[in-house]
C-alpha cells in the first residue's frame, strides 16, 4: 500500500513538472504535437500505476485530491506561486515584439499573431502590451489611440438598457428568474398572451428586461417580437 501511495504521489508530481517544462504555449493552443505529447504523458503515467481493488482506487483518488488542494494553497503564497503556476511573460511591449521572451516561452510568432488577431488586433504596432499568462492565455492591452471608442471617452451619458432575464426556455417557465424580477407565472402568461402567443409551449425563448419589464419572444423560427 505504501508503495502504491508513493507511486501515485511521485507520478502525479512528475507529470505536473513535465507539463510545466513544456511551457505555457502547450496550454494556450493545442497543436497536434502538443495534444499528442500531453496524451502520451498522462497515459504513460497512469499505466505505471497498478490499481488492485476499489480500496486502492479510492485511496489513489484521495491522494490526487490532497495534492491538488495542497498545490492550490501553495500557489496563494507569492514566493511559491511562480514555481507552482508560473509567471506572466511579456511578448509585445510598446508595439515591439520581444523575441527573447517568445523563444523562452516556446511560443511561436505565428501562434502569437493568431492570438492577437482573434482579439481584434491585426497590427502589432497598435498593441501596448501582449502578455502570455500562466494559464496559456494571451492578454492584449492596446495603445490608447487604438482602444475602442466608449461613451466614457466621448463623455456621453448612456441610460441603463436593462439586463435580459430568461423567463422561458424551450417552452418551460424559469420560475427562479421570474422571482429575480419580482414577477409570477400569472403575470408572465398575461404578457405572453398580449404578445399574441396562445400557448407557452410554442415559445423557444423569452426574456424580460429588468428595467422596464419589456418582453422579448422568440418562437425558434426566426420570428422575434418585443412587447413593452
Amino acid at each position: 500500500m505504501l508503495s502504491f501511495i508513493g507511486t501515485v504521489l511521485i507520478l502525479f508530481l512528475v507529470t505536473i513538472v513535465v507539463i510545466r517544462f513544456m511551457g505555457k504555449s502547450a496550454l494556450a493552443q493545442f497543436t497536434p504535437h502538443d495534444l499528442t505529447a500531453l496524451f502520451f504523458i498522462v497515459t504513460l503515467a497512469i499505466k505505471a500505476i497498478k490499481v488492485e481493488g476499489v480500496s486502492q482506487a479510492l485511496i489513489g483518488i484521495g491522494i490526487v485530491i490532497i495534492i491538488h488542494i495542497s498545490l492550490s494553497k501553495l500557489s496563494l503564497y507569492k514566493h511559491l506561486n511562480r514555481f507552482v503556476i508560473g509567471e506572466p511573460t511579456i511578448l509585445i511591449k510598446h508595439g515591439k515584439l520581444i523575441k527573447m521572451n517568445l523563444k523562452k516561452s516556446r511560443f511561436s510568432l505565428s501562434e502569437l499573431l493568431s492570438s492577437i488577431r482573434s482579439k481584434g488586433y491585426a497590427d502589432v504596432t497598435n498593441i501596448q502590451y501582449a502578455i502570455l499568462e500562466p494559464n496559456g492565455e494571451i492578454s492584449v492591452l492596446p495603445k490608447e489611440e487604438s482602444m475602442p471608442v466608449t461613451p466614457k471617452i466621448l463623455k456621453c451619458h448612456v441610460d441603463y438598457s436593462g439586463l435580459p432575464i430568461a423567463v422561458v426556455i424551450e417552452g418551460k417557465i424559469q420560475y427562479k428568474n421570474l422571482a429575480l424580477i419580482h414577477k409570477d407565472k400569472e403575470w408572465l402568461l398575461n404578457e405572453i398572451k398580449a404578445a399574441g402567443v396562445s400557448n407557452i409551449k410554442h415559445i423557444f425563448y423569452a426574456s424580460v428586461r429588468d428595467d422596464d419589464y419589456s418582453l422579448t419572444v422568440d418562437n425558434g423560427k426566426g420570428n422575434i417580437g418585443t412587447l413593452k
